[in-house]
């Protein structure tokens, strides 16, 4: 299981709503340290930053004792910067396992050109990154539409059968314990029409060498069409609680401009997606 998380937080109701209702359910599940953080954007805020500096401090350190009472191991940080940079870099310092961002709507996306945080995380970090999408808000009430301590019963797990695939695979190695009914898949969308025969079955013989690899109750699907169509689908078909899938952060630009199948489930699933960056 992922032991060291971190949480960047921007104090908006959707972040503390998540801090409070999902990220302690992860100590249920295997985690055992938080670094939780918030980054000044001295992009934003040049002048005001040192004196903002230390009233985030101290809210910060608010939060980290709430959770502390509740039995977490919780470090607050606070840095001046750039805030995907920071987070990139104290997820490297600290080694951790996994970041975890909210994500309410589409909103997040639908900035990526002029600088959305999560966008340019997702490109430029190493780490596993977990979007949870929550759906709407309704008088205070945020919906996720699965339960945190839930999340990795029912994982979907896509593949490609590249090198990306390997490290895929050898992230759910460790949360395999936490699965119920597993799915590997991949989606047949390339080739002639006469060849649609021959790659399914090539594609469902990789999905075999592939569940040899990883103990626990997975199964193996072969999908056909429009690769981030099929994997949203069967997901919704499934009822998984995860879409794991792999990010190639040096085309992330290029991917935003032409579409990718990641880019596009991000955009699009309603469920949580696990994003393990490849490069």
């Amino acid at each position: 299981m992922f032991e060291r998380v971190l949480y960047p937080t921007d104090f908006s109701d959707v972040s503390l709503h998540a801090l409070r209702e999902c990220v302690p359910k992860l100590f249920l599940l295997g985690a055992k340290k938080l670094y939780l953080l918030h980054v000044v954007d001295i992009t934003v805020v040049e002048f005001e930053a040192f004196e903002l500096e230390e009233i985030y401090r101290e809210k910060l350190e608010k939060l980290a004792r709430e959770l502390q009472d509740r039995g977490l191991d919780v470090t607050p940080v606070v840095r001046l910067g750039i805030p995907s940079v920071e987070i990139a870099d104290l997820a490297e310092s600290e080694d951790v396992d996994l970041i975890v961002i909210p994500n309410l709507g589409e909103s997040v996306w639908r900035v990526a050109f002029v600088g959305s945080t999560a966008t340019n995380l997702a490109r430029s970090t190493k780490r596993p990154v977990l979007l949870l999408k929550y759906l709407s808000e309704n008088e205070g009430k945020f919906e996720l539409p699965v339960d945190c301590e839930e999340l990795f019963k029912r994982p979907l797990v896509a593949v490609d059968f590249s090198k990306c695939s390997v490290k895929i695979l050898s992230t759910v190695r460790t949360f395999n314990a936490l699965v119920d009914d597993g799915l590997i898949v991949h989606s047949v969308d390339y080739g002639r029409v006469e060849e649609l025969e021959h790659n399914i079955q090539v594609a469902r013989q990789n999905l075999e060498k592939s569940l040899k690899g990883i103990k626990g109750s997975f199964k193996y699907d072969v999908l056909v069409g429009a690769a981030s169509q099929a994997i949203i689908g069967t997901a919704i078909a499934k009822r998984s609680t995860l879409i794991v899938m792999g990010k190639k952060g040096r085309s992330f630009i290029k991917d935003l401009l032409l579409g990718s199948t990641a880019e596009r489930v991000i955009r699009d699933s309603k469920i949580p997606v696990l994003l393990i960056p490849c490069d």
